[in-house]
């Protein structure tokens, strides 16, 4: 089994800061990719940003500039840093590990279980 677990989230005014925190542990031989999503009242869950073992990262267009992913690979951590947040950045923020059990093993993925983020006045 493979725990992961985020911690972060909260209320903030618009402009402000957060920054959000992921670990994951349990059964874990090798991470590939370590991600951010979000899901908004009433939309679908979009991919905020990702970043691989080698430190590459992936953001969406409207977290660009604004938003910095980091991960630890020695402790299977990684942390999203929120800048200049905005109202329409309000969403349950989730935190996906795409990982294997052995060498070779197959890829599998898991999830957290979310830590609101609300942006507002």
């Amino acid at each position: 089994q493979v725990q992961v677990v985020e911690s972060g989230g909260g209320l903030v005014q618009p402009g402000g800061s957060l920054r959000l925190s992921c670990a994951a542990s349990g059964s874990i031989f090798s991470i590939y990719v370590m991600g951010w999503y979000r899901q908004a009242p009433g939309k679908q869950r979009e991919l905020v940003g990702s970043i691989i073992s080698g430190g590459g990262a992936h953001y969406v267009d409207s977290v660009k500039g604004r938003f910095t992913i980091s991960r630890d690979n020695a402790k299977n951590t990684v942390s999203l840093q929120m800048n200049s947040l905005k109202p329409e950045d309000t969403a349950v923020y989730y935190c996906n590990v795409a990982y294997s059990r052995s060498s070779g093993g197959p890829a599998l993925d898991a999830w957290g279980q979310g830590t609101l983020v609300t942006v507002s006045s």
